[in-house]
């Protein structure tokens, strides 16, 4: 094919060099299948019967062991595309379009600049022009082939990986803790001191409630977690390090330390830049799950309820792990208008710390304004009160009524363990009878039922060992000693809960136990709604927590003593008969000038000033105007006691207003007056 296609060659494409790609797949094939990188090489012969001189043929070879499934990060194609982009390619050589390309939008590129920079493409099976339409029909049905042909690749490899998966048989890499054993079963690490730490990251989780919490439990005694290296020359080694939050989330999530087969928890994704990105999935749309596939750390139900406390503690969610601080419903309040969990501020007034619940706000990202915000102290009050009353001896012997009915259950439940202790006994003595009956010298067979007649003697064990443990735990719920202390306690709670010595911690946890949440609603009182474990319900109303400023606020009475005062008097004088007369400001001070004239200005008073002027007076400027002499002149004589005019006193820096000069004398206890008295 190539003889016929040599009139494609021209001085054009001769001028130019022609480059070699070169690429396997994995460096297993690199070593491996040789024969195919030889025959790659080889292509170099073609160009240089095709009229290439040898120093004229560049090999490009820096994608040996790399996949073909994308341009991203294979250096050496984009180097080639680069070289036929800026029109330094006459001609292209690859063993086969899957040599250069196992994708159709890096081949179908390719085939395009090529067209547009007149550079020949070479493969196994002859020459083409990209600029031809045959040609590049022929090309692109050859990409399209590789493409499938990786697809049916991948798929076959997964089809497989899926189906061992689902039968719990696909080795999969194991967490800190576990081990393949001689037989390829998983199990418990033989290390104790591995085994024993991550038991204490869990007993740590269940004691604070948060990842952070056990990661800060270990730091705070010095101790280290262990991890184990999966690449490497240190491959497979025990390492110790220190316990951080994000390894106790990875290992709160993994399903394998509650003894579960889980398959396909992370999906990978192409971005646009050919790049894969791995995401964690949610359960539903795990491939496999196969609970209690070995032994584990702890029950699939524990590991469930991890789980949701995890959740519960991520923000947006209802519930955050009990801290320190006076916050009795940190995590617990519901804002009562947009039905977000509210958050907890703490703010120091007059020396005390106080709670404060604010809603972060409507909007998807809490971009929107706060709906509403409350000081705790009384809310906090009014919770701790229903607490008290709701936590009887008469409520708890309710309970223990209900518990009463539940004992036949439990006698049902512990009937039914009886009988799987028993089934287990009876194939335990069959397995030993099939055992005894067999020719000691039949080894093969021999050594099969003994092993049977050992592992049905492994699971009556096991099953007496958790039959005895269920009976002692439901003997401790329904023994007598424990209803009496149980009441005993609903006698004693009221002193623990109000005794200082109580951590708020503990209040919290109390508190958690019975109720579910709280929703709180202020207007002009603020409104409860208790939402008790179990569903129960209480509503309570409290009055609205006074806001600092409101505390500072003066007496409204005092404000219309000021107002009425004010007619007559100066600031410093209506000061004067304030504090005669025992009134206070906000704050519990004195009164004095300035401080009547902001309470003026605050409450927006009428001035004093105002006040005359309606009266008819006139200041200095007009009074001195009508009289036809200068503003000097009535000073003089308004102190000299010749002017003729009452004058009325205006502030307490010596200003004054005046009578017209042609008016009737103001009546006896009029402002002027008593004005002049002063």
């Amino acid at each position: 094919m190539i003889g016929l296609k040599e009139n494609l060659v021209t001085a054009s494409h001769l001028a130019r060099k022609a480059y070699l790609y070169v690429r396997q797949s994995t460096l297993r094939q690199v070593v491996m299948n040789t024969e195919s990188t030889q025959r790659q090489y080889e292509l170099k012969r073609r160009a240089i019967a095709l009229g290439w001189s040898e120093d004229r043929v560049e090999v490009i070879d820096d994608d040996l062991g790399r996949s073909g499934s994308s341009a991203a990060e294979r250096e050496g194609f984009q180097r080639l595309v680069a070289e036929v982009g800026m029109g330094r390619a006459g001609l292209v050589m690859g063993l086969e379009v899957s040599r250069l390309a196992r994708n159709s939008s890096d081949w179908h590129r390719l085939l395009e600049i090529s067209a547009l920079s007149d550079t020949l493409i070479l493969d196994e099976d002859g020459l083409y022009d990209p600029r031809s339409f045959n040609d590049h029909l022929v090309l692109g049905l050859k990409g399209t082939m590789s493409e499938a042909e990786l697809h049916q690749i991948r798929a076959r490899l997964m089809g497989g990986m899926l189906g061992k998966a689902r039968r719990g048989e696909l080795r999969l890499r194991l967490p800190v803790g576990f081990v393949y054993d001689a037989r390829g079963a998983v199990v418990l690490d033989p290390d104790r001191e591995v085994r024993e730490s991550v038991r204490l990251l869990f007993a740590e989780f269940r004691r604070t409630g948060s990842a952070h919490g056990a990661a800060r439990s270990f730091r705070e005694r010095g101790l280290l977690f262990p991890t184990r290296r999966h690449t490497g020359p240190e491959k497979g080694e025990l390492r110790w390090a220190p316990l951080r939050a994000g390894r106790v989330f990875a290992i709160l999530a993994n399903p394998r330390y509650a003894g579960a087969y889980a398959y396909g928890r992370r999906q990978g994704r192409r971005t646009p830049s050919g790049a894969v990105v791995v995401r964690a999935v949610p359960r539903e749309e795990w491939k496999v799950l196969i609970p209690d596939a070995h032994e584990g750390y702890l029950s699939f139900a524990d590991f469930e309820e991890n789980q949701r406390r995890v959740q519960g503690n991520a923000l947006g969610e209802r519930k955050y792990p009990p801290r320190e601080g006076p916050a009795l419903l940190q995590g617990l309040a519901v804002c009562g208008r947009c039905g977000r969990k509210m958050t907890v501020r703490y703010q120091t007034y007059r020396g005390e710390t106080r709670p404060v619940y604010v809603c972060p706000g409507n909007g998807p990202d809490g971009d929107r304004p706060s709906c509403q915000s409350l000081i705790g102290v009384a809310v906090d009050g009014a919770v701790g009160d229903l607490l008290v009353e709701v936590v009887t001896p008469l409520a708890l012997s309710v309970t223990l009524a209900v518990e009463e009915e539940l004992r036949e259950r439990v006698e049902e439940a512990d009937a039914l363990r009886r009988k799987r202790v028993e089934r287990a006994d009876y194939e335990a003595e069959l397995a030993r009878r099939r055992f005894a009956r067999v020719d000691p010298d039949h080894r093969l067979v021999a050594d099969s039922l003994e092993a049977d007649w050992n592992e049905k003697l492994r699971e009556l064990r096991t099953c007496r060992e958790e039959y005895e443990r269920r009976r002692e735990e439901d003997r401790r719920v329904l023994s007598e000693e424990a209803r009496a202390q149980i009441l005993g306690l609903a006698t004693d709670f009221p002193r623990v809960w109000r005794s200082p010595e109580t951590p708020a911690r503990e209040r919290k946890r109390i508190v958690r136990l019975l109720i579910e949440d709280v929703t709180l609603v202020k207007g002009e009182q603020v409104d409860l709604h208790v939402r008790f474990r179990g569903g129960a319900t209480r509503s309570l109303t409290v009055p609205r927590p006074r806001l600092p400023w409101e505390d500072r606020r003066v007496d409204p009475e005092v404000v219309r003593e000021i107002d009425r005062l004010l007619g007559d008097h100066t600031h410093a004088e209506v000061a004067e008969l304030l504090n005669a007369r025992g009134y206070v400001s906000g704050t519990g001070q004195a009164f004095h000038a300035d401080r009547v004239g902001k309470i003026v200005r605050a409450y927006r008073l009428k001035t004093r000033y105002a006040r005359l002027r309606e009266a008819g007076l006139l200041t200095l400027k007009e009074v001195a105007k009508k009289l036809g002499v200068c503003r000097a002149t009535v000073k003089l004589r308004r102190a000299q006691g010749r002017l003729g005019l009452r004058a009325v006193r205006l502030d307490d820096v010596g200003r004054y207003l005046y009578e017209e000069p042609d008016g009737t004398p103001p009546e006896a206890g009029h402002l002027s007056t008593r004005a002049e008295e002063v």
